[in-house]
């Protein structure tokens, strides 16, 4: 086995979305091919309701996946095809684009008015990318979440893990989503397909992801790759960590302990053309996804 070093390390980049949300990107919009399959992650977590109450409006997807997971309060959706329905605390919805859906995501606050979830958008290959649009809503409850004998938790979102297998299925990536806790100190060493690409986001807590190349720091970009500087080896909250190849993850928790989502999925390698949520393989499928949208073809039954 082959601890995985890391890549780049990413402090989140404050981001205006939607009608005016407010939220901390990860990546996206961007060179990721790094990242591939996945094409952009944000983190809306906000205790302020003025600033995410004007939400997702309205608005198109095709040729990719979104993926939305909620930690606090809730997001009622819809989309043009008729499905409604409401996300509450630890629910996910992976919702398949495919060849289009308009759709509007509007969160609400938990009592104390706090708003905490993430949105992941996937690639889909040039095959699927015209295929119908689908839902996959899922309840907490309906989470596998294991929990090992030193007392690390792990939430299986989507892929298999320590036995247990996600109830999100059939996806084009072969991706694994996990929500892993670690207390406080602890130490852990999580699989990861060789052949995937992979990343952790720290939400809680802080720890160590063991680097064996190079243990005590990093060199690493900005979220937008302007610049390199070191940054220190610690990883805390808000921080995005970018892995290399090997078979598995090294994570040291802090005296708080530390959460985390574990993401990876096998890349697509294809061609990436990119207009806001619309993502195809050439400019000639934006320009007729655009055209679709003007003349009213964009959605088909």
């Amino acid at each position: 086995m082959s601890v995985r070093p890391i890549k780049q390390l990413i402090r989140t980049q404050p981001t205006l979305e939607g009608a005016g949300v407010k939220l901390q990107r990860g990546f996206g919009f961007g060179n990721t091919a790094e990242f591939d399959p996945f094409l952009l992650f944000d983190d809306f977590r906000n205790e302020n309701p003025a600033d995410y109450l004007k939400g997702f409006p309205w608005h198109p997807h095709r040729g990719i996946e979104t993926i939305t997971y909620v930690l606090a309060g809730t997001v009622e959706h819809g989309d043009s095809l008729g499905n409604r329905g409401t996300l509450g605390a630890g629910d996910v919805q992976w919702m398949t684009a495919g060849r289009g859906i308009m759709h509007q995501e509007m969160p609400q606050g938990d009592p104390t008015g706090r708003m905490h979830g993430f949105q992941l958008w996937a690639n889909l290959p040039s095959a699927l990318k015209m295929s119908a649009p689908r839902y996959q809503d899922v309840k907490s409850d309906e989470i596998p979440d294991v929990v090992d004998d030193d007392g690390t938790r792990v939430r299986v979102v989507c892929g298999e893990f320590w036995g247990k297998k996600g109830p999100v299925e059939g996806v084009a990536a072969d991706p694994r989503y996990l929500d892993v806790s670690v207390p406080p100190g602890g130490r852990k060493r999580l699989a990861v397909d060789r052949a995937h690409h992979a990343f952790a986001y720290v939400f809680a807590g802080s720890g160590t992801f063991r680097d064996a190349s190079r243990p005590q720091s990093l060199l690493t970009e900005d979220v937008n790759g302007d610049t390199l500087r070191s940054l220190p080896h610690e990883s805390e909250n808000r921080s995005l960590i970018l892995f290399d190849r090997g078979d598995e993850v090294v994570v040291q928790a802090g005296d708080e302990g530390i959460r985390f989502l574990l993401v990876s999925g096998r890349p697509i390698e294809e061609p990436v053309a990119w207009y806001g949520p619309i993502v195809m393989n050439t400019k000639a499928e934006l320009q007729q996804a655009i055209s679709d949208l003007q003349n009213g073809t964009f959605i088909s039954r």
